[in-house]
C-alpha cells in the first residue's frame, strides 16, 4: 500500500502530517511500510475517534471528509463574527474524550478547557413557568416540590429506577458490540431486568405524576432524535450518565474539540483529505478493497471504516449484489429518528437571562411527538432548543452580542415537506415565537443569520431521508438491531458513528469507535 499513500499526500488536507509511519506518538507497533492501512469516511467524533484509535492501533490512516472542514455534524460555521456549532453542544462523558488525548500521549486539560454548566438546562413552558434540570439534588427536589410536593419520592424513586438502567444498560452492556443472536441471548436478563421493552416516558410516568415534570424527566430522547413515548426505558440512565460526571461545554464551542482532535491527527501524521466525498466502496469476493471518490479516483486500503451515516453508507455507497443483510427493502422499512430544523443567529445585544442551555417549550407535547415521529406531518406549532453559548464564552460573538442556534424537531424528509418553499416561513414563525416568550424585541435585534432544514441533512451531510440521527433508538433498531460496528455484509468494512451501535449522542458516538478496537483485525493479521 506504499504507492496508495504517496498518491494522497499531494494533496493532503491542512489536518494532513507528512510521513508514513502514522504513529510518532503513543504505543502503536512499529511495522514501517509493512502496516495495514485504514481508510476512515468522515471526519465527525466517531471518524476522528476511530482514526486515532486505529493509528494507536498501528494503522497507517487516512481520513476522507466530504466537506472543506473536519466536524461532519459537528462542523462549525463562522459569519459576521459569529461562530456557529453546526450541531453537538452537550459533553456529557468528558473522560471518552480525554481517553484519546492520554492514547496519544497528551492530556486533555491542556488542550480542551471544558466547563461545567449550571443549570445543565432550564425547562420553560408554554404558560412562562420554568424547571432548571441540574445535578444538584438538594435544588431538584425543592423545584419539584414547588410543581408538586407529591412527586418528591416519586423522583427519588425515579433516580434509582436509573441507576438500575446505568448499571445493567451502560456499565454491562455499553461497549457489547452485539455481533450475534448469542450476544443477545447473554443480554436477556439485563433487558427484562431494565423492562427494556417499555418506553423512558412510560417509566417516568410510573414514579412521576405532575405532567410537566414527567416531561422534565422524559425528553431526552429528543436530542438524539427518539420519542419519548416509543424509546426504551433504558435511556433513562442518562440521569445517572448527568449525575455523576455532569454537562459540560467547551469554550470556543464544540468545534474547538474538533479543532484539537484534528491536531491529535496531524501530531501522529494521519492525513485528512477534504473536499473529498467518497462515492463507491469497492467490493471484491465479498471484501472491501477501498474507496472511489467523487472525481474518479480509487483509494486502495486493507480495510474501511465509514462514519457516515449507516444507511446512505449501505444504499449508496455499496453495490446491491454485496448486500444480503442490509437490502434496499431493509433499508427503507426501517423507522427512521427525527429531522431537525435549525436556525443559526446572531443578535446585536445580548440576552443576559437565557441560559447556556434552554428548552423552550410549545402548547402540545405528546400531540406534537405524535405529528412527528407517527403522523410524519410538520406541525405550525413546535418545541425548541435554544442554544446560546455566549452565556459561557462571549469570544463566540462580536463585543455586546449573542451567538445562538435553536433547534426544532421535525419530521424526516417522509414528510415530503418542501423545506426550500417554506424554509423562510417557518424560521420566521420560530423568531415570533422566541420573541414573545425569551428573546424581547428579536427581530430588530437578529445581524447574522443561516438555515439547516432536513433537506441539507440528505444533500450535504448525507444522511438517509435527512434524518438527524439514523434509526430511531427504539428496542427493535437497538444493540443487535441496529448496524453493527462490523459490517455483515462485507468483509473488511466498519461503521462508527450516530447511526451505528450502540446509537446517537457524542457519548455513544466516541463509544462506538472504542469498540470498532474489539472487532478490528490486529495490524499483525496482515503481515
Amino acid at each position: 500500500m506504499t504507492n496508495f499513500y504517496k498518491s494522497i499526500h499531494s494533496d493532503a488536507g491542512s489536518g494532513g502530517g507528512g510521513g508514513l509511519q502514522n504513529h510518532p506518538t503513543g504505543s502503536g507497533p512499529e511495522l514501517g511500510d509493512h502496516a495495514p492501512t485504514a481508510i476512515v469516511i468522515g471526519t465527525g467524533f466517531g471518524g476522528l475517534a476511530a482514526a486515532i484509535r486505529l493509528s494507536v492501533k498501528g494503522y497507517r490512516v487516512q481520513m476522507l471528509e466530504k466537506l472543506d472542514a473536519p466536524g461532519g455534524r459537528a462542523y462549525v460555521h463562522k459569519q459576521d463574527g459569529f461562530t456557529f456549532d453546526a450541531g453537538p453542544t452537550i459533553i456529557t462523558l468528558p473522560h471518552l474524550i480525554a481517553e484519546l488525548f492520554t492514547l496519544c500521549g497528551r492530556e486533555m486539560k491542556d488542550h480542551v478547557d471544558l466547563r461545567l454548566m449550571a443549570p445543565f438546562y432550564r425547562i420553560r413552558f408554554d404558560d412562562g413557568t420554568h424547571f432548571d434540570y441540574s445535578n444538584n439534588d438538594e435544588q431538584m427536589l425543592q423545584q419539584i416540590a414547588k410543581f408538586s410536593p407529591e412527586d418528591v419520592q416519586g423522583f427519588k424513586n425515579l433516580m434509582v429506577a436509573s441507576e438500575k438502567c446505568f448499571q445493567l444498560g451502560f456499565v454491562e452492556l455499553g461497549m457489547v458490540p452485539f455481533e450475534t443472536v448469542g450476544d443477545v441471548i447473554k443480554a436477556m436478563p439485563n433487558l427484562a431486568r431494565m423492562q427494556a421493552w417499555r418506553s423512558i416516558y412510560s417509566l417516568v410516568a410510573q414514579h412521576i405524576k405532575h405532567p410537566k415534570l414527567r416531561i422534565v424527566m422524559s425528553f431526552h430522547p429528543l436530542l438524539i432524535g427518539g420519542n419519548p413515548y416509543s424509546v426504551t426505558c433504558v435511556y433513562s440512565l442518562i440521569h445517572s450518565l448527568e449525575r455523576r460526571w455532569g454537562v459540560h461545554s467547551a469554550m470556543g464551542g464544540t468545534g474547538a474539540i474538533v479543532k484539537e482532535l484534528v491536531k491529535l491527527l496531524d501530531e501522529r501524521q494521519v492525513p485528512i483529505r477534504y473536499n473529498a466525498p467518497v462515492t463507491r466502496i469497492r467490493v471484491e469476493r465479498g471484501r472491501a478493497q477501498g474507496v472511489e471518490l467523487a472525481n474518479g479516483e480509487y483509494l486502495p486500503a486493507d480495510i474501511v471504516v465509514s462514519n457516515g451515516d449507516a444507511s446512505w453508507t449501505y444504499r449508496h455507497l455499496i453495490e446491491p449484489q454485496h448486500r444480503k443483510h442490509w437490502t434496499d427493502k431493509r433499508i427503507a422499512k426501517g423507522k427512521y429518528s427525527s429531522g431537525l430544523f435549525v436556525w443559526y443567529f446572531g443578535t446585536d445585544r445580548q440576552y443576559h437571562d437565557v441560559p447556556h442551555h434552554m428548552m423552550v417549550l410549545g402548547p402540545r407535547y405528546k400531540g406534537l411527538l405524535q405529528d412527528i415521529f407517527k403522523n410524519h406531518k410538520l406541525s405550525k406549532d413546535f418545541s425548541l432548543y435554544l442554544y446560546r453559548p455566549t452565556a459561557t464564552d462571549p469570544s463566540l460573538a462580536p463585543e455586546g452580542c449573542d451567538s445562538f442556534y435553536v433547534l426544532s424537531v421535525v419530521p424526516n424528509l417522509s414528510s415530503e415537506t418542501d423545506w426550500p418553499a417554506i424554509t423562510e416561513q417557518y424560521r420566521d414563525a420560530i423568531a415570533t415565537a422566541l420573541q414573545d416568550s425569551v428573546l424581547p424585541d428579536l427581530k430588530q435585534h437578529v445581524v447574522s443569520s443561516k438555515v439547516t432544514t432536513p433537506q441539507d441533512f440528505q444533500d450535504r451531510l448525507w444522511s438517509y431521508k435527512g434524518a438527524g440521527f439514523g434509526l430511531e433508538p427504539i428496542l427493535v433498531q437497538s444493540a443487535w438491531f441496529r448496524p453493527h460496528n462490523r459490517c455483515q455484509d462485507v468483509e473488511g468494512l466498519f461503521m462508527v458513528g450516530a447511526s451505528s451501535q450502540p446509537g446517537a449522542g457524542v457519548p455513544s458516538v466516541l463509544m462506538s469507535a472504542k469498540m470498532l478496537e474489539q472487532v478490528v483485525p490486529d495490524v499483525k493479521s496482515f503481515v
